[in-house]
């Protein structure tokens, strides 16, 4: 899992954040020690803390991830000119998870904006 939220992060088509949390609750149930490196990690580590203390997202990670979500739309209809029947289920998916990202509250401390 988090192989694969690593290569997420480049890629993007592939989401990154499912398959870390994935791998922080997997963790979390198998090994303490690697649970503590996931949540210590300087650069995962901090989004990780937040999204299990408070289920928060800092405004500067859903600006990257709304970024990224429209990044991909516009890959998909560059790349294959999809018909109305593939693109507009596309779109509702995709706002559907915007809306959700947004919705999050920032962290408390507001350190992270």
């Amino acid at each position: 899992m988090v192989a694969l939220g690593l290569v997420g992060i480049v890629l993007p088509l592939l989401p990154s954040t499912p398959f870390l949390l994935a791998a922080l609750w997997l963790f979390t149930r198998s090994s303490p020690k690697a649970e503590a490196w996931l949540l210590n990690h300087s650069v995962l580590g901090r989004p990780l803390r937040d999204w299990r203390k408070e289920r928060a997202i800092s405004r500067r990670h859903k600006g990257a991830a709304l970024v990224g979500l429209a990044a991909s739309y516009a890959a998909l209809l560059y790349s294959t000119g999809p018909d109305l029947l593939l693109s507009l289920p596309v779109a509702g998916i995709l706002l559907a998870a915007a809306g959700f990202i947004v919705t999050r509250p920032a962290p408390a401390d507001g350190s992270r904006e």
